[in-house]
């Protein structure tokens, strides 16, 4: 986060009332007063792959900060076809409406790689954040490059091509993920570019034929970060650049 007085954390140096430690971005940041006020809503919960914790269209009963894993934003059309709108990991929570005094989610989100989060109850948040002007600054920061994010995604899938849209999107899964294996199947990959599974996999050849990435049955491996950077769109540096202000590298 940008701005004088906000004081980032380590990972770990925060746990939950039942003793889980924390490594969301955000519940690192704020306060330690505002942290205190939250801390007792904090559930920890597993995140198993293909969780869907809100459907679109649905009331929200719960907000989520992931720790660990990838959590995937995906509008769904009326004949079930999909596409990306953005992912989320420990830089940030799912449910950004209920932050902003809105009931309902506009998205689906669908764990995709399986990980660990807190839960906070709607309104508990919204009653804690009544009292906690740094922590609601955050989420309305937040919420607002999570728009940026989305308007960045929805121009890449409409401008650029299939190889370069892989290439940003394994950029930024690498990003929340850490990790040079990224345990995500070609079918996935075709929903969140919304795209047929054939096209993916020809793209995908290409950067395995260019010693990119290595794909193996469920899984992605990055060999070479930066032939892979340099085989993404303008759009990857944009977003990296949003992911910068919210405290990820």
């Amino acid at each position: 986060m940008e701005g004088k007085g906000i004081q980032v954390v380590q990972s770990g140096e925060r746990t939950n009332a039942e003793g889980k430690a924390v490594s969301n971005v955000i519940l690192l940041s704020v306060s330690d007063t505002e942290y205190t006020s939250l801390r007792p809503h904090l559930e920890y919960v597993t995140l198993p792959h293909h969780l869907v914790l809100h459907e679109a269209g649905q009331r929200l009963l719960y907000v989520y900060f992931p720790s660990r894993g990838l959590i995937s934003l995906v509008v769904t059309m009326k004949d079930g076809k999909t596409a990306e709108a953005g992912v989320v990991g420990n830089e940030g929570f799912t449910g950004i409406q209920a932050a902003v005094g809105l009931s309902r989610s506009t998205l689906r989100a669908v764990v995709q790689i399986a990980g660990e989060a807190f839960r906070v109850e709607v309104r508990a948040l919204q009653k804690t954040l009544e009292s906690a002007p740094g922590l609601q600054l955050m989420l309305n920061r937040y919420a607002v490059l999570r728009g940026m994010q989305v308007a960045q995604t929805a121009a890449c899938n409409r401008l650029h091509d299939i190889k370069q849209r892989l290439a940003r999107w394994l950029l930024m899964t690498q990003d929340r993920v850490d990790s040079e294996w990224l345990p995500i199947t070609h079918d996935f990959l075709a929903t969140m570019l919304g795209t047929g599974r054939p096209s993916v996999s020809l793209a995908a050849a290409i950067l395995q034929k260019e010693q990119i990435i290595k794909y193996t049955r469920g899984a992605v491996k990055i060999l070479n970060r930066k032939k892979l950077e340099e085989a993404s769109c303008e759009c990857y540096e944009a977003i990296r650049q949003y992911d910068g202000q919210l405290g990820l590298k």
